[in-house]
């Protein structure tokens, strides 16, 4: 496994992005344990893409206008809807002295979703990881998998590590109400900026 890909894979999966934003979230909101699951639900997020690259499927999405905005609009949509949840008092993302529960199925859910619903890693994974596969491979479908499973642990592993130091700052923010109200804020002109960015992505 070349270098260059840990190195390019790293860079991508350690920039902010929405999966970043659910995992720092869920780890102030409800600890490190949630935190993980979350990291846990935003790999899983990139199963339906890496088929879809496998498969050819994410070069029609590439290819194809409608199907590239519809997908495109749809994450938008999640994501404005994500920051109206956030800024609620009460929504799901709300920090607390006391960390209420949550479903371990709704949290990976909405972090599924969040990959789901980005256009963005179809592309990523149909223009970038091509590159990694020689011509003459025997079986490229298979070093295609591969790569992609290096990708997914990657992932899981620098989303948990946000997670996971997000949650161990947690009580020194929820003692906090005005830092509290500030993070609900921030989070919400994040997924706000997100969706923004979204919108303005072209094929």
């Amino acid at each position: 496994m070349s270098p260059e890909f840990l190195l390019t894979s790293l860079i991508v999966v350690a920039s902010p992005g929405t999966g970043v934003v659910l995992t720092l979230a869920a780890g102030l909101s409800r600890g490190a344990r949630a935190s993980l699951v979350c990291a846990f639900g935003c790999t899983l997020g990139i199963v339906p893409h890496m088929l879809a690259a496998i498969t050819g499927l994410a070069a029609l999405l590439h290819a194809s206008a409608l199907a590239f905005a519809l997908v495109k609009y749809a994450g938008v949509a999640y994501l404005l809807w994500m920051a109206w949840a956030t800024m609620k008092e009460h929504g799901p993302l709300r920090i607390e002295a006391e960390a209420t529960e949550r479903s371990d199925r709704d949290v990976i859910v909405s972090a599924i979703l969040a990959n789901l619903l980005n256009p963005k890693l179809s592309i990523f994974f149909v223009a970038f990881l091509p590159q990694f596969v020689p011509e003459n491979t025997a079986s490229p479908v298979r070093l295609m998998g591969e790569l992609s499973l290096v990708f997914m642990a990657l992932t899981f592993g620098v989303f948990a590590l946000y997670g996971v130091f997000a949650a161990a700052v947690r009580e020194r923010i929820v003692s906090r109400p005005a830092i509290m109200a500030w993070l609900r804020r921030g989070f919400a002109a994040a997924f706000v900026g997100l969706g923004a960015k979204l919108a303005l992505t072209e094929r």
